[in-house]
């Protein structure tokens, strides 16, 4: 049996301006833009390269707008990843990295697989770690 995660809501105030930002300065696809009626809307994205998307939207969940924390996209070069990012706008944090033991912040050896990040805050507070795993060092 498999069991594939392909949907994550992701609650907002501002269905507009965030669509706008996850489009434009995160580089989402937009799959999908469906409004039924003032109490319903459902807009979903899916970020180049992944099998899961987000959805936000009006009537969809009943979760606090900035209450997602901690969703992970995954990328081979987190500098390559910071460099796109900043260069759309996106207000990304710089570069950090987390020791050997996994949990200590200090520096990353070789830039080591699970070990080095990016964060992202959407317009409502809703936070993405941006975390390298399969770096090929040059």
């Amino acid at each position: 049996m498999e069991y594939k995660l392909e949907l994550v809501l992701v609650p907002v105030t501002d269905v507009d301006r965030t669509k706008a930002f996850y489009a434009e300065k995160l580089g989402f696809d937009v799959d999908l833009d469906v409004e039924r009626g003032e109490d319903f809307r459902v807009v979903q994205f899916t970020p180049p390269g992944s099998s899961c998307s987000l959805s936000i939207g009006r009537g969809i969940t009943q979760a606090a707008p900035g209450s997602v924390q901690g969703l992970h996209l995954v990328v081979t070069d987190i500098e390559a990843a910071h460099a796109d990012l900043t260069s759309r706008g996106a207000p990304v944090s710089e570069i950090f990295h987390f020791g050997q033991d996994g949990r200590t912040p200090g520096p990353a050896p070789d830039r080591a697989d699970y070990g080095s990040f990016l964060s992202i805050d959407d317009p409502d507070g809703n936070t993405f770690l941006v975390q390298e795993v399969g770096h090929k060092p040059r």
